[in-house]
């Protein structure tokens, strides 16, 4: 069963586990055993009544403004109840209030960021004012909510802080309605009401990041649940340079990434209000792989009638062109560079091997000082020094990996022993993380804080910097670890040999 949950829903083993526990009324271990997760609980459990809250203040006599700014962004009813979105008054305390009478404190509701605390000492409601959107992760929990300002005003959107159960770079808004789309792809758009109109619109698959641009990790959870990517973010210069980043985060991952051209509207919202649901799905049908994305925004930079910026044009696309790891592929854009510049085709592809050959020599430089790690690898705080760099740099890529494959890499056959860990900073690091792998908890830097001193908090950023290729984490994975065990194994021999050496001396009566 835990099995066919995993399948169905995407979910890791711990994410299917309490899925199961939830709808059979069993509480998990952890859920009895430590504070922490009875705080995680409690805060979720205040999360649902506020959203429940929130949710029929809207429909009340009283929630007249939401519902006119629901009205005014053609957003129906049965589109907001399916969102469950709700509306916050312009009140002080209403909030605070209501769910002081279901029994939550108002330290709970300060963790939770449903209040702020004022310069008297007070508490007030975070969200005043606004069209709330509740933040439901792929388990069905409300984590959070996004609050839209109904008038003027900044800021716009309003999102929950960080919290213990929610990280906004690391959650999708959407996710768990699209995660069930049966469209083929998911379509990245930058904000919520984006997504509202669209799963009105009969596109349910859409999803948008939470008042940040794309992040790794929401990059990750992405792949979990799709294989294309559709990025339809605004038509101006911001949305722009954001497709770019989506577009050198997805690629990594091997998803296959197109580029929605909106030329007559800035949002997916205005598009479909403009032109209808049948012109944006010709937007679909018609957009560009990222790849043509990429060389037409690179193209529309430059004058290509004047020769001094043609040659700027020629020098940015053929650096682009050697990125491109297929060569078939590679010749194809170069003919296009060369239909688009008259240049011949013979003499680009030429400048695109010289600038692929410095790429290679340059990834072979950095691979040779990956594999000479004494003074790359070494911790800037001189207390913190590793005696076997080989197996610190085995150590550091499988701290990097738990933190950043997350969900994934707790599957492993392959787990190292804390104990085979030769830097005693990188053990207490991996154990702690370790720790909330197994307990089904997220890892991040908050969460660690408490646990390790500010130094190794330092030591962790420093090693989550470096770079890692996770398009096949789990052979990186099996490589570290077992360069973790060979150098633990290399290490107990060479001190069994010196301990052999010295009663050896002793026996024969050598002196020291």
């Amino acid at each position: 069963m835990i099995n066919f949950i995993m399948e169905i829903e995407q979910l890791t083993f711990p994410e299917a586990v309490e899925v199961l526990a939830k709808r059979a009324n069993m509480p998990l271990p952890e859920q009895e055993n430590t504070q922490e997760s009875r705080r995680r609980a409690r805060m979720l459990e205040l999360n649902k009544a506020a959203a429940r809250f929130y949710y029929s203040e809207l429909r009340a006599e009283d929630g007249q403004p939401g519902r006119n700014y629901l009205s005014q962004r053609q957003i129906s009813s049965q589109t907001a109840t399916k969102f469950g979105l709700g509306y916050a008054h312009n009140s002080w305390d209403r909030l605070r209030n209501a769910m002081k009478q279901q029994g939550f404190s108002d330290a709970e509701m300060f963790d939770a960021g449903l209040v702020k605390r004022g310069k008297n000492g007070g508490f007030y409601d975070a969200f005043r004012d606004r069209l709330v959107f509740p933040v439901v992760d792929v388990r069905g929990n409300v984590i959070g909510f996004s609050g839209r300002i109904l008038g003027d005003g900044e800021p716009k959107y309003l999102n929950s802080p960080e919290t213990l159960v929610f990280n906004k770079s690391r959650n999708l808004f959407g996710l768990n309605l699209a995660k069930k789309s049966k469209a083929g792809y998911i379509i990245l758009v930058e904000g919520n009401v984006d997504v509202v109109s669209l799963h009105q619109a009969g596109f349910d698959s859409a999803v948008a990041s939470l008042g940040t641009s794309l992040t790794a990790e929401q990059a990750r959870l992405l792949s979990r649940f799709t294989k294309e990517i559709i990025i339809a973010y605004d038509n101006d210069g911001a949305g722009q340079k954001a497709s770019q980043r989506a577009i050198s985060l997805l690629e990594k991952l091997d998803l296959r990434v197109r580029v929605l051209q909106m030329t007559e509207a800035k949002d997916p919202d205005e598009y479909i209000k403009k032109k209808g649901p049948d012109a944006f799905q010709n937007l679909i049908d018609r957009s560009e792989g990222q790849l043509d994305y990429r060389l037409g925004s690179i193209a529309n930079k430059y004058d290509l009638g004047k020769d001094d910026q043609k040659i700027a044009f020629l020098k940015e696309a053929t650096e682009m062109l050697a990125t491109i790891p297929n060569k078939m592929e590679s010749e194809v854009y170069i003919h296009r560079v060369s239909d688009m510049t008259g240049i011949k085709a013979e003499v680009l592809s030429d400048e695109v091997e010289q600038k692929r050959k410095k790429l290679r020599f340059s990834r072979r430089r950095q691979e040779e000082r990956n594999s000479h790690p004494e003074k790359e690898i070494q911790p800037a705080k001189r207390e913190f020094r590793y005696e076997n760099t080989v197996s610190a740099t085995a150590e550091e890529g499988i701290i990097r990996l738990m933190y950043l494959d997350q969900g994934t890499v707790e599957h492993y056959k392959n787990q190292p022993d804390a104990s085979d860990f030769s830097s005693p900073e990188l053990r207490a690091i991996y154990e702690k993380m370790k720790g909330l792998m197994d307990s089904g908890k997220q890892i991040s830097i908050a969460s660690l804080s408490g646990e390790l001193e500010p130094e190794k908090i330092a030591l962790l950023s420093k090693i989550l910097q470096k770079p890692e290729n996770l398009t096949n984490s789990e052979e990186a994975w099996n490589d570290y670890a077992n360069k973790i065990k060979e150098q633990k194994e290399l290490s107990d021999s060479s001190t069994d040999l010196l301990a052999l050496a010295k009663k050896l001396k002793e026996k024969k009566g050598y002196g020291e």
